[in-house]
């Protein structure tokens, strides 16, 4: 397949702008004796994890604070005090002194667990040293790999906890004392060795490291090829290639901003050459990879948490129930595309643009892993468990070829890698870990939960509508696993007040939690694909909000009909659903484009949109009105009289 080296962006202008957007990837280069301690430390972070994985020996806290030791030691090492010093080649003295203070606060479990476990609840003046530095060290390593505002959440939520006394109205509680403090976040399984730190150091890590493995074997361009071969000649072909590529990498990838810059920089340049805006091409990259996250199994690896948090409920559950709103998302997306390219008059790929097939087709052995780990967690087998046999089989695949073989120097590579992608998210969880310790403590989740629901007068639209702009705004540029650790304690609660599933509850807040990421004024992956595209960034953000539009509508509905996530549904009856949602996306994405056989006028837009929702929503007698006009809808567009605009015929 031929390419554009004019349009494409190199490897050096990706990794700007990953580093613009995207904290977790703005790591500095170390070169030295201080390259070799990281790469020898990041080589025993994933070394460690394996092993307590297939000899699961030690206490689930002192297990934690090794992760948490390597964790925050290695941040200190990697990741620089301000952008301004990305470009050294070695840490600080600072940042060595913070990186042995981090082997301490890691080592202060396993030396003195039965001296903490023995002392009931009381901390000498060691503990407390040990404890505070833990907060202070997981703040600081948080603000450095993940951002801000993560970090300001967790120091209001420390704030609220200490000055409870102080607090106005409902939110006034007892308060907690420094001793109290401490003892929440350090000494118990509630602060930051608590269940989010909990899942990133044993499910997160290793689907992280399989990612990894994957991405050493070659299978993220394999996702671009194969995407190519099946869409590529349909109308618009890139965008769909954008679509169905994202899908795919969203398996791999717990980023939408990585996922953007990864595969945008192949996508955007091929949707820019065919004919659409920059800003529109951008839009399509930013809402397919961020639907990436909401893509079964991995799922940006909330789903782990979720098992977790509600409890009773296995991994596989999870992922089935997310599997329809997740197709429904896409197909949202395919079709304003699809509509925007038939507006423009737009084509598919010409033959010389696209990769050969039959190459392709050979390479379909690299998605076997993929499919393994699928299979692996229908039969029950454990998410860890899973993930390790998936990175085996990920080893034997790749073996097949000599391009995609993995030696031991590949193999140290993806062991390398995989952890440093953990870190951000060791952080993340450790600060999410105590943002759940103050909810818990204070009883913050039940009060927030109970005056969302009286201002929305115990309304359930309403209540999700408070609950979604909840959401939106803390999942503002914070991580996956972080924003769904947050929106889960704060938001969710809410909506389980009024009867409804805990399932749907914590899929909807987690829904509009990634969404943030493309929800202008603070949408991280609209600014990423903007970067790549060379777009106006908040017309990029609308763009992406815009296609994504399935996003915002998608978690009302299962949240009312459950039949969605085929929660106590018959066949027919998720079928019905399906079909109906489906309907309903086609009609509101002609009416958002503005074209579907032919250009609509504007009340023909507005009819469209109505027509719609009213089959998105999940009554009978809305869906009954709602097809009949879809129906009439349908034969009007293909029965009146064309008009001027170019119309080709669907690929």
């Amino acid at each position: 397949m031929k390419k554009n080296h004019e349009e494409t962006i190199t490897q050096e202008e990706q990794q700007k702008i990953l580093e613009k957007y995207d904290p977790e990837s703005a790591t500095r280069t170390l070169k030295g004796v201080y390259g070799y301690i990281a790469f020898l430390g990041l080589l025993a972070f994933s070394i460690y994890q394996i092993w307590t994985v297939l000899v699961p020996v030690l206490p689930r806290q002192v297990l934690l604070s090794i992760h948490l030791g390597f964790a925050l030691s290695l941040i200190f090492i990697l990741f620089p005090a301000t952008k301004k010093l990305r470009s050294t080649t070695k840490p600080a003295w600072y940042d060595v002194i913070l990186a042995i203070a981090s082997i301490f606060v890691g080592s202060y479990w396993p030396i003195n667990i039965d001296k903490i476990v023995n002392s009931v609840g009381y901390l000498n003046s060691l503990d407390m040293v040990a404890g505070i530095l833990a907060i202070l060290l997981v703040l600081e390593a948080t603000r450095r790999a993940v951002g801000l505002p993560i970090t300001i959440i967790t120091i209001l939520a420390l704030a609220f906890a200490y000055f409870g006394q102080d607090m106005p109205g409902f939110l006034k509680h007892r308060g907690l004392s420094l001793e109290q403090l401490v003892q929440t976040m350090f000494f118990t399984s509630e602060g930051i060795l608590g269940t989010p730190l909990y899942v990133s150091g044993t499910f997160i890590f290793l689907f992280l490291l399989f990612g990894s493995f994957l991405v050493q074997t070659g299978v993220g361009q394999y996702f671009n090829d194969l995407a190519v071969a099946i869409a590529g000649k349909r109308t618009g072909g890139p965008a769909k290639v954008a679509i169905f590529s994202s899908a795919l990498q969203g398996t791999i990838s717990g980023s939408s901003v990585a996922n953007v810059v990864t595969s945008g920089s192949f996508t955007i340049p091929m949707m820019k050459r065919l004919g659409y805006k920059k800003e529109f091409a951008g839009g399509v990259e930013a809402a397919a990879s961020t639907g990436g996250q909401l893509m079964p199994p991995i799922m940006g690896a909330a789903a782990f948490l979720m098992v977790e948090f509600i409890g009773g409920i296995t991994y596989w559950e999870i992922a089935k129930a997310a599997a329809i709103p997740a197709l429904l998302y896409f197909t949202g997306v395919w079709i304003m595309t699809h509509f925007e390219a038939r507006k423009l008059g737009l084509q598919g790929l010409k033959d010389e643009e696209m990769p050969n097939r039959k190459e392709v087709v050979k390479k379909l052995y690299l998605l076997t892993p993929i499919l393994i780990v699928i299979i692996l967690l229908m039969t029950g087998m454990s998410p860890m468990m899973a993930a390790l046999w998936s990175i085996l089989s990920t080893l034997v695949v790749s073996a097949v070829n000599k391009a995609t073989r993995m030696g031991i120097k590949k193999t140290i590579a993806a062991l390398v890698e995989g952890a440093r992608t953990a870190l951000s998210v060791a952080a993340a969880t450790a600060c999410a870990g105590m943002i759940v310790g103050v909810v818990t403590k204070t009883g913050l989740g039940l009060k927030l939960a109970n005056s969302l629901v009286e201002l929305a007068n115990e309304q359930i639209l309403l209540t999700l509508f408070f609950t979604m702009i909840t959401a939106i705004i803390l999942g503002m540029g914070s991580p996956t696993t972080a924003n769904y650790v947050i929106t889960s304690t704060i938001a969710a609660p809410a909506i389980i007040l009024l009867g409804y599933p805990e399932l749907s509850a914590h899929l909807f807040v987690f829904y509009f939690g990634i969404i943030a990421d493309i929800t202008p004024p603070v949408a991280l992956a609209a600014f990423a694909a903007a970067g790549v595209s060379k777009g106006e960034p908040i017309k990029t953000g609308i763009n992406a909000a815009k296609l994504a539009i399935a996003a915002f509508i998608i978690p009302y509905m299962f949240v009312l009909s459950p039949e969605l996530l085929m929660i106590d549904a018959t066949p027919l009856e998720i079928v019905w659903v399906v079909f109906t949602a489906i309907a309903g996306m086609i009609a509101i994405g002609a009416g958002i484009i503005g074209f579907w056989n032919h250009k609509l006028s504007a009340v023909l837009r507005i009819v469209a949109v109505v027509t719609g929702l009213m089959l998105v929503y999940p009554e009978g007698m809305t869906d009954t009105i709602g097809l009949i006009i879809f129906i009439a809808f349908v034969v009007y567009q293909y029965f009146i009289k064309k008009s001027s605009t170019p119309a080709e015929k669907v690929a």
